[in-house]
């Protein structure tokens, strides 16, 4: 069974990302998390890590809508 809660550095080995940027996602809201202990340690919930994940997915999705790719001439 899968922890409910992972540790920032989990979260930036599933995304391929810094400890650095998923610090800077938490600390910015954009990613939710909790504080927990008296040292305030992050965790980010899985579900909730699930949920950014498919909003980001939709975020891309818009944004490549809105930003077509044009295909070059071949010269």
């Amino acid at each position: 069974m899968e922890a409910r809660f992972m540790l920032l550095s989990e979260v930036a080995a599933e995304l391929n990302v810094s400890d650095s940027q998923v610090y800077h996602m938490v600390r910015s809201g954009e990613l939710p998390a909790i504080k927990i202990g008296g040292r305030g340690q992050w965790r980010v919930e899985r579900a909730r890590l699930e949920t950014y994940i498919q909003q980001k997915y939709a975020e891309t999705a818009e944004w490549v809508s809105q930003n077509p790719l044009v295909e070059r001439d071949p010269e």
